[in-house]
This record gives C-alpha cells, structure tokens and sequence, in this order.
C-alpha cells in the first residue's frame, strides 16, 4: 500500500474518529484541517507535506502559549484541553529528533555559517529551520545555539 500524505492520514483519521464517535479528537481533526484548507485559500496552493507540518507546529506554538496563560488563570479544565490538542497534532509530525540528532546538526549549522557569536545566530536557524520543522520545538533550538555562541 502506498504511503499516505500527512493530509491523506488526517482525512483517513477523522472517518475513524466519526465511526467511533470520538467527538473530542474529531474536533481537534477538524481544527487541523481548517488550518490547513485555511492557508489553501489564502495562497491559492495545495500544501505538501513540508507546508503541512509549518501548519501544524504553528498549532502547536499557539497551544503551548495557550497552556501558559490558561495556568496563569488557574484554568486546568482549559489546560487539559490543550494539551490533549497538542498530543493529537503530534501524531501528525515526523518522529522528534533525539538530543544528539539536534546537536549534531546545529554543531554543523554553526560550522557551515562560521557564526561565532549570538549576532550570528539568524544565520543559523536559517540553516536549521528546515531540517528541524516539526521535529524540534524552535524555541528550544534558539535557546541551544545561543548556550553555544556564548561560550
């Protein structure tokens, strides 16, 4: 059987959630693939696998940030709710890099644009964005690279 397209699986997934009436993960399907036909209209293109996952680690940035405010207010039905949309997108993103995996590639990021200092550090995320979409918080790449120009 052929390998289905990110968009093709979370079709496939939300006719499984509807037989098995789970409404809460249908909602959250529901939720990725207006975003997804939302950025289709807006740009007049049929989005691939790579601009799919953009979308869906857009997602999940704006569910961590919701998870922050929603603990700040005390709102743990709210957080809950969050994360559970965090753990249904994630089975859409390719399989998380490992620590290694990461540092090897921003080691060779930083060898590549001979960046020395944390001004440098725009060069390097160009490089790395790509590789890493979807499969590394972004923040937590920054906050790597900086740890390593600083020392």
């Amino acid at each position: 059987m052929a390998e289905f397209s990110i968009k093709e699986k979370i079709t496939e997934d939300m006719k499984v959630a509807m037989r098995a009436k789970e409404k809460q993960r249908l909602g959250v399907i529901r939720l990725i693939q207006a975003a997804i036909k939302q950025r289709e209209v807006d740009e007049r293109i049929s989005l691939d696998d790579t601009q799919v996952i953009v979308v869906l680690d857009k997602m999940l940035k704006q569910r961590r940030d919701s998870i922050e405010q929603y603990e700040k207010a005390k709102r743990q039905d709210l957080v809950d709710q969050e994360a559970f949309e965090i753990q249904v997108i994630k089975t859409y993103l390719p399989q998380p890099l490992t620590e290694t995996e990461l540092a090897n590639l921003i080691t060779h990021a930083i060898q590549a644009t001979g960046a020395t200092t944390v001004k440098d550090l725009g060069k390097v995320m160009g490089i790395l964005k790509v590789q890493v979409q979807g499969r590394a918080e972004m923040k937590q790449v920054s906050d790597q690279i900086k740890q390593r120009l600083n020392q």
